[in-house]
């Protein structure tokens, strides 16, 4: 990273089925000054997700040689061979347009950023309001098999464990209370 290059960064991170990304398009949706930080993973895109919009999609050589020649700011490898990772030019594309970056990573990657950027960062949990309706939103993605619910319920309540590390934990009861919350302590961190 650039020396000169200072800005702020907001990390939100759950488990998945949380909402996490519903709440960051929100918040991208009505405030400019905010920039989602696209993150390098080494899947195949699902649905209808666009390289360098959703993702930068990348093989898992591809990936491999990056984290040799040190550009990500954080990476993972989530599953075998299958890597996620924030990539260090992401990072300064926004801070060079005076943005705010907006990170929609998992707790991992959120507590590796955390440590990274320190108290230029405001990290936000995203806490669904039980394991049970956690399980009901993934069962009704339908994108999973049964095996992969389990590996993901699994990997949750590890995850929830995880929650205190964090600046800030919003639970997502109410999406619109929710979104109202992160944008009222989004607004505060940025302001400061």
């Amino acid at each position: 990273m650039g020396e000169n290059s200072t800005g702020k960064c907001i990390i939100f991170s759950a488990p998945s089925g949380a909402g996490k990304t519903t709440i960051v398009h929100a918040l991208l949706n009505s405030m400019p000054q905010l920039s989602f930080s696209v993150s390098a993973c080494s899947r195949a895109p699902r649905g209808d997700e666009k390289d360098g919009v959703d993702y930068h999609f990348l093989s898992a050589d591809e990936f491999r040689t990056k984290i040799q020649n040190n550009e990500f700011v954080e990476w993972e490898e989530v599953y075998s061979d299958m890597y996620y990772g924030t990539l260090k030019s992401e990072i300064e594309r926004i801070w060079l347009a005076g943005k705010t970056v907006v990170f929609d990573v998992d707790v991992i990657g959120g507590l590796n950023l955390k440590k990274s950027f320190k108290e230029q960062a405001l990290a936000i949990f995203i806490q669904p309001p039980s394991l049970a309706i956690l399980e009901e939103r993934l069962r009704n993605r339908k994108t999973d098999s049964e095996e992969k619910i389990q590996i993901r319920l699994a990997k949750s309540i590890q995850e929830l464990e995880r929650a205190v590390e964090f600046d800030f934990i919003i639970e997502n009861d109410v999406l619109i209370e929710a979104v109202e919350k992160a944008k009222n302590k989004v607004n505060e961190f940025i302001i400061q």
